[in-house]
């Protein structure tokens, strides 16, 4: 005889809670938690997409007669993603989440802490965080890795996307249209966005909070100063690709079958950057590598107070049109790329987008409506489990190759999000 709490009610409810929690990783940090009653939603749906009783078309009309409409989200992690501060993704099958109607853009990101004993990577995913007036919408990516401490990257991960939107709009208001004057103009309000949030790192305490005079929490004060973050932005549509790089992250193209690098790792040996750490005072000491005072294993960084001028904060930016060769764009970490060669990394990526069983690789996605997206241009997100599937198998080839780091990948479909996404 089965036992109270083995009836059938106790076991809906732990499974109930176990979907919620992963709703809330799938969704992201900027996206709200979902209510009981909405999760409940949620779980039906993708239980039994086919049972849900009205068609999208319906739904808008029941909106359209007084229902409230959903939410266009700001800021929300939308893919098909595993994350896990283990040495192994997360278990049980992803729940894929669209909120809203947001343009498809096919993505997949995963984020482990490896064989590292503290998790200081942060990846953040904005679909749709930038749309000038009568412009495409601009999808953001971002990989972040801490050192000192993990809340620069924590930071980064919360204000990057929202600096970075505030410096897009401020630069549409210029009249100049040419495509050089406009290349220059996003340049410009990137370098502004990585400047604005150095200076948020720096004021942070290692609680998160940020202002002037220090907060006074029991934390305060006793953190290292020596805290910083990498960071390697992607902003994907309007048929091209804009990378920021600032330090040893990287962003990788696969075009045409060969990989191309979007960002140079800024090592402190890197002949250009030994020069410029030099002439600003400072030295590259070789201990367990080349390092900055022989204790940053990177000249540029968000953060680390205790080390400017030698190490900046200002990013290196490139800017290439998106051709019909583009296949995916990987950005990571370098807990991948210490193990994986870039044209390993975008081979293993690509077979994978390509391989995939389609009856699998593929994810009805649900609206917070309880409405089945398929078949629907305006509300499908191109997002499914190949992306994710590509990150995964990348993070657990360099868990392979004993990769002793944080390991965060994301992946971005080009194929199936080129056209799509304007």
């Amino acid at each position: 005889m089965a036992s109270e709490g083995d009836s059938r009610e106790n076991c809906r409810e732990a499974r109930r809670q176990r979907i919620e929690m992963r709703i809330l990783g799938a969704a992201g940090e900027g996206a709200r938690p979902p209510s009981r009653k909405r999760a409940g939603k949620l779980r039906e749906a993708h239980e039994e997409p086919e049972t849900s009783g009205f068609s999208v078309s319906e739904k808008r009309n029941r909106f359209a007669d007084g229902g409230a409409p959903s939410p266009r989200p700001q800021s929300s992690s939308l893919a098909v993603s595993s994350s896990s501060s283990t040495s192994s993704a997360s278990d049980g099958e992803p729940v894929s989440l669209a909120i809203g109607s947001v343009p498809a853009v096919a993505f997949g990101s995963i984020s482990l802490a490896g064989r590292s004993r503290e998790m200081e990577d942060a990846v953040s995913i904005q679909p749709d965080f930038f749309r000038a007036e009568g412009g495409p919408s601009i999808h953001f990516f971002a990989v972040f890795d801490g050192h000192g401490g993990s809340h620069v990257a924590a930071l980064c991960k919360g204000q990057m996307h929202v600096l970075l939107a505030e410096e897009l709009g401020r630069a549409e208001t210029e009249t100049e249209r040419d495509a050089e004057a406009e290349e220059a103009r996003i340049k410009t309000a990137v370098g502004r966005s990585f400047a604005r949030m150095d200076e948020l790192a720096l004021m942070a305490c290692a609680c998160g909070t940020i202002g002037l005079p220090p907060c006074g929490c029991e934390r305060s004060g006793t953190e290292s100063e020596i805290v910083g973050s990498t960071a390697v932005v992607a902003l994907v549509g309007g048929g091209r690709l804009v990378v920021a790089n600032c330090g040893d992250s990287r962003a990788v193209l696969s075009r045409g079958g060969r990989a191309v690098p979007l960002s140079d790792d800024h090592k402190p040996d890197r002949p250009d950057e030994l020069a410029r750490i030099e002439a600003a005072g400072g030295r590259v000491i070789y201990l367990n590598g080349a390092r900055v005072y022989g204790i940053l294993a990177m000249s540029r960084a968000l953060g680390d107070k205790y080390l400017k001028p030698a190490v900046i904060s200002e990013p290196e930016i490139r800017v290439v049109e998106i051709t019909a060769a583009d296949e995916c764009l990987i950005i990571a970490s370098d807990g991948l790329w210490d193990v994986l060669p870039n044209d390993l990394a975008c081979d293993v990526a690509r077979r994978c987008l390509e391989e995939a069983d389609p009856t699998r690789g593929s994810e009805r996605l649900v609206h917070e409506d309880g409405g089945d997206t398929a078949g629907d241009p305006e509300k499908e997100h191109a997002s499914d489990a190949r992306c994710s599937l590509a990150a995964a198998l990348l993070a657990r080839l360099a868990l392979g190759r004993r990769s002793a780091d944080n390991i965060s990948v994301v992946v971005i479909d080009l194929r199936r999000t080129r056209g799509r996404s304007a």
